[in-house]
């Protein structure tokens, strides 16, 4: 799958919902029953970040979940994308892009969604295909003011801001016309999922599904 094609796809998952929840998942047994939250909410689309031991399970076990789209998050190298791969993820996304991630999920046919915070960033992936992108650190990196600039002199990239987007300011960056959606775990926190609080997670999930872009 060349670049372009990965692109292709990642902006078509990244249609789909406003927001993308980025998960961390440290009890396995939160998987199922999160990715179902998320889903009846209106966010399908789900990243679980390759963060804890327990990962590649969750995303097996999410991705029988009917209708969810999970992908796996923090992917650093050929080795996490073969395993996320093998695990059922159906995109990868990475904080930054390798020329040897770029080739491992080229191989493998496996979209992804490469980060990017610079405008020779940017430019460096759209040399090799890539035009849907994740503008990551989104909040550090300059945030909207950040993003409404390079839609100036490279129009034909597309964002995914994540890092530092929350309910309070996803409006700010959803409104540019360079930003798909957005990344967020406010949809998905640690306390709501340790107190199983499966429908609190449902409403939060239904609130973000319902912002304007």
């Amino acid at each position: 799958m060349t670049p372009a094609l990965q692109s292709h796809a990642a902006l078509t998952l990244c249609k789909l919902a406003p927001v993308i929840p980025v998960i961390v998942v440290d009890d396995l047994d939160h998987a199922v029953p999160l990715a179902e939250a998320l889903v009846a909410g209106g966010l399908p689309v789900l990243e679980v970040t390759l963060r804890t031991p327990c990962a590649l399970d969750a995303i097996r076990a999410m991705a029988a979940v009917p209708g969810a789209r999970v992908g796996a998050g923090t992917v650093l190298s050929a080795h996490d994308a073969a395993n996320a791969k093998a695990a059922g993820a159906t995109f990868a996304v990475s904080p930054g892009a390798t020329p040897a991630l770029i080739a491992a999920c080229t191989a493998q046919g496996l979209p992804l969604l490469p980060g990017a915070a610079s405008a020779s960033e940017v430019m460096a992936l759209l040399e090799r295909g890539y035009r849907t992108l994740k503008f990551f650190p989104a909040g550090p990196a300059g945030g909207p003011a950040m993003l409404k600039a390079l839609g100036g002199p490279l129009p034909q990239a597309t964002f995914c801001p994540t890092g530092g987007v929350s309910l309070a300011n996803a409006t700010d960056y959803l409104s540019l016309a360079n930003v798909a959606c957005v990344g967020g775990s406010w949809v998905a926190p640690a306390k709501m999922m340790a107190a199983g609080d499966w429908a609190g997670i449902t409403e939060l999930a239904r609130e973000a599904a319902a912002l304007p872009r």
